[in-house]
């Protein structure tokens, strides 16, 4: 989700160490609550049944993923820096349980599982990221992209929802030229409001986003004017219309499924955030973002 360009990754990088190594374990014990799943529980056992519905395979063999920095585990593991293992669609660190190894197992997924994210990607990347997934053959796609398109220098320069629903559209068309029977799993574009609200009263918090994270809703976070109220709220606004443009697209193609909303309700806490840009989802993160995915992409019907 890093919305900060590549020639800005060496300024913000000594600024974001310094602040994380002092501050980490404050971030950390900052929330002291959980929610409520546990590593183990039934939601993260369950296997697909054998019975399947008439278009959608509960028991995909292969995955390939598609979309941004919180796909290829950014800042997850050191700052600045990807880390695919963790990934919660194709990652193979053990505490994260991918998507891909709770449905293919360890060595499955290490064969059958493929990472085209790009870190700092907005949607207008994902046509090229789908025809490079299609190559693949893939059973199931995972997508994951839109938060870029909000988190932007200032709200002016927001995508627009309408070429966000072309090209996200253009992407469909590409995967299905390439590969016509892959089954498509959307998630929602996470909820900035409440990221922003959990993490504005701490001061470490706030020097850490002040280095350039997500400006249009982090900036200034302590200031609760107007002109503040009313960008945030615009940057609300545009998340909540891109995710209608994902449920909507994606409602229009039989073998694609959107997660019905359950990463933007997602209330992720400091334990479950990277300890070093209180953003990007840590390990803890990551892995209840596969556990979501998991639980939807098994289901015997989609997410309402």
């Amino acid at each position: 989700m890093r919305d900060r360009s590549v020639r800005r990754r060496s300024r913000i990088a000594a600024g974001l160490t310094a602040v994380a190594l002092l501050g980490s374990a404050a971030l950390v014990g900052c929330d002291s609550d959980r929610d409520g799943t546990t590593k183990g529980s039934a939601a993260g056992q369950r296997k697909p049944s054998a019975a399947a519905g008439p278009v959608w395979n509960r028991g995909p063999k292969s995955v390939a993923a598609v979309g941004d920095s919180i796909t290829r585990g950014f800042d997850a593991c050191s700052v600045l820096a990807d880390c695919p293992e963790v990934s919660w669609a194709t990652g193979t660190d053990a505490q994260v349980r991918s998507l891909a190894v709770r449905l293919l197992g360890e060595s499955g997924a290490a064969a059958h599982s493929w990472n085209h994210a790009v870190t700092g990607a907005r949607m207008a990347q994902l046509p090229e990221q789908m025809a490079r997934a299609a190559k693949e053959k893939p059973d199931l796609v995972t997508v994951m992209i839109g938060a870029n398109d909000a988190c932007r220098d200032s709200v002016r320069y927001m995508t627009p929802v309408a070429d966000f629903r072309s090209s996200f559209e253009t992407a469909m068309r590409q995967l299905r030229a390439g590969a016509p029977k892959a089954q498509v799993y959307v998630s929602s574009v996470p909820d900035l409001m409440r990221l922003w609200s959990t993490g504005r009263d701490k001061e470490l918090v706030r020097q850490i986003w002040k280095l350039g994270i997500c400006t249009s809703m982090l900036g200034d976070a302590d200031d609760m004017g107007a002109q503040a109220v009313a960008r945030r709220a615009s940057v609300q606004k545009r998340v909540e219309e891109y995710n209608a443009v994902l449920r909507d697209v994606c409602a229009k193609d039989a073998r694609c499924r959107y997660d019905g909303g359950a990463v933007h309700d997602f209330p992720f806490i400091g334990a479950q955030l990277s300890q070093w840009d209180w953003f990007h989802p840590g390990r803890e993160g990551q892995a209840r973002l596969a556990e979501i995915a998991y639980r939807n992409v098994t289901a015997t019907k989609p997410p309402a």
